[in-house]
């Protein structure tokens, strides 16, 4: 079993930082991505971030330039560094790994609980 911890969430005003952690425990295969993910009210769940346990790099259009996503796989922790943060960044983010045993099996998916980020204007 997978589990993920997520932290780093709050209020901050326009403009600021605020960097998420997702500390993930249990089974996790080599072959790994972990990604952060979005939900504003009334809107769907959306990608924001990925990483690869290659080093291979995804963001959302709507953060390339803003947000940086990194891992330490030393201790398993997968971090989102948000600088000049705006209200329309407002939303619960979840950290998702996915994880597979072989490269021919399908993915195991796993949430965590998510961490509320507030952005006031």
């Amino acid at each position: 079993q997978v589990q993920l911890v997520e932290s780093g969430g709050g209020l901050v005003q326009a403009g600021g930082s605020l960097r998420l952690s997702c500390a993930a425990s249990g089974s996790i295969f080599s072959d790994n991505i972990i990604s952060w993910h979005r939900q504003a009210p009334g809107k769907e769940r959306e990608l924001v971030a990925s990483i690869t346990n290659g080093g291979t790099l995804n963001y959302a259009d709507s953060v390339k330039g803003r947000f940086t996503i990194s891992r330490d796989n030393v201790k398993n922790t997968v971090y989102l560094q948000m600088n000049s943060l705006k209200p329309e960044d407002t939303a619960v983010y979840y950290c998702k790994l996915q994880t597979r045993r072989r490269p021919y099996l399908n993915w195991q998916n796993y949430w965590g609980q998510g961490t509320q980020v507030t952005v006031s204007s």
